[in-house]
């Protein structure tokens, strides 16, 4: 079995670990999060594979793509053999198609990622992530209690993953009236004894403080074996890291991009792929410069709503925090991006102190800024654009008029910004990250359509609801997951 890759924190104290390590760990014992010590490349990942890469299925592309991640810690064909399962609770063949966006000379393109249980680009990572907990948890005989906030589609996906397993509790914290009904219900309504839905009378920044200072709490991370299932977990970012690199490799199979046969010669692709990414807590637009840390030609353009502090970061090098405002995008109702901590690791050379120090400025001061030598390279990689609910109907709207496609409004979101930031002519990739049939109500006010849910959830609005509504108070969820946990029980 090859070496494995190590993870280092961002605030340096913690110990580097393994995959599997980390895998559990979740946040890091110093506050930071995981990140790779260094980025495989492409022609590392292509070097396992020497066919044509655009022949292989998704999964089969992921467990190549990721292999490099996990080696060390798993038997590749166990590793492989369990993205399989993953992925065959999707409800499309290829997983995460790439459809074109209108005329396909525009070269707009849409990744649709919301084919998996619960409607939403979460379920790529978590579908995967749970299996992972399960196996490493059986391999050493173990048992854990998961603690996740969510915004609105964490939530969902982790419970679907994770639900009914021997193995783990799940608790995950929403804020009170602050996700559509359909996301509340998705999480509400799952009848299952290792499950516990908590709304907290908050914002998503509130129940992300409690999740962090639940860890910060050795003797009860201990006594429960807390695991998180957020984006601050290793595991997840990279599972979403994959399709950006299968998006790419799609583009080149239709000549988009030059002609290349095999991953290792995708970063000599002919210019880049522009990603448009709508984000809140930044996960899942970082995956991508993960993608990029391995050689992927790409750019990213970052789509937010009113809670806007990401494009303000991006225009202004300064991090600066505020009152959350609720939005038609709730997934996005965030002004704390937890995963940005990562990509501040990069920008200040990887110097653990400067960010541990930034973060601290952050959270006492509400904003610090980046020196200006370390926000140099920002914008040949970076851009932004702030989009608030009149406009994102008008693009919903929009987008139906001109092609008869709906969508959500947290990819109206991304492609409001994709069409004010891209170059003309750009492949430019815009992540549609979930179902319209997740947010029907604004969008049947952009469209005068209210989309249908799937076969398999059309009873949802009349399933039992099961949840607790707490205080934004510490000790009170404290108390609630010591209660519920079977391993605090035991």
């Amino acid at each position: 079995m090859p070496s494995p890759l190590y993870y280092i924190s961002t605030r340096g104290e913690a110990s580097a670990l393994n995959f599997a390590d980390v895998l559990l760990a979740g946040l890091a014992s110093d506050g930071g999060l995981y990140v790779p010590e260094s980025w495989p490349s492409l022609s590392e990942v292509a070097s396992a594979n020497p066919a044509d890469t655009r022949a292989l299925s998704y999964p089969a592309f992921a467990a190549e793509a990721m292999w490099p991640f996990v080696a060390g810690t798993w038997q590749q064909s166990d590793f492989t053999a369990l993205i399989t399962d993953a992925y065959s609770t999707f409800n499309h063949p290829d997983v995460v198609p790439l459809v074109p966006l209108g005329d396909p000379a525009d070269n707009i393109w849409l990744m649709e990622l919301f084919w998996g249980p619960t409607l939403a680009f979460k379920d790529i990572a978590l579908q995967l992530l749970g299996r992972l907990f399960d196996g490493e948890l059986k391999r050493s005989s173990g048992q854990i209690t998961i603690v996740g906030a969510t915004s609105g589609d964490t939530g969902s996906a982790a419970i679907e993953a994770c639900r009914d397993r021997d193995t783990m509790d799940i608790f995950i914290l929403h804020p009170y009236e602050r996700v559509s009904e359909v996301q509340r219900r998705q999480m509400t309504t799952v009848d299952s004894p290792t499950v516990h839905n908590i709304a907290i009378r908050g914002s998503f920044d509130d129940c992300q403080d409690i999740v962090k200072a639940l860890f910060a709490d050795e003797a009860l991370k201990d006594r429960l074996q807390l695991s998180a299932i957020n984006s601050i977990n290793w595991a997840r970012v990279m599972a979403q890291i994959v399709y950006y690199i299968w998006a790419t490799v799609q583009l080149e199979g239709m000549g988009k991009l030059g002609e290349v046969a095999k991953l290792g010669e995708v970063a000599q692709s002919e210019g880049n792929v522009a990603f448009a990414v709508p984000t809140g807590n930044f996960g899942n637009v970082y995956a991508g410069y993960g993608a990029r840390g391995m050689g992927l030609p790409a750019r990213f353009i970052v789509g937010t709503n009113r809670n806007d502090s990401l494009a303000r970061f991006f225009s202004t090098a300064t991090l600066s925090t505020g009152e959350v405002s609720p939005t038609l995008s709730p997934s996005m109702d965030i002004m704390i991006p937890s995963n940005l901590e990562r990509l501040i690791f990069d920008l200040f050379g990887r110097d653990s102190t400067a960010t541990a120090d930034f973060m601290q400025q952050v959270r006492q001061d509400g904003r610090a800024t980046l020196p200006a030598e370390r926000f140099d390279e920002v914008g040949d990689v970076w851009t932004s654009r702030r989009t608030d609910d009149p406009a994102t109907l008008e693009v919903i709207g929009k987008t139906y008029r001109d092609t008869g496609r709906l969508i959500d409004p947290h990819t109206a979101v991304g492609l409001a910004a994709a069409q004010e930031l891209r170059t003309e002519g750009e492949p430019t990739v815009v992540l549609a990250t979930a179902h319209p049939a997740k947010f029907p109500d604004a969008v049947k006010q952009a469209t005068g359509i209210s989309p249908d849910l799937p076969d398999s959830m059309a009873d949802l609005h009349e399933r039992t609801e099961r949840y607790a509504v707490l205080d934004n108070d510490l000790a009170t969820v404290s108390r609630y997951v010591e209660e519920h946990a079977r391993i605090s029980a035991d």
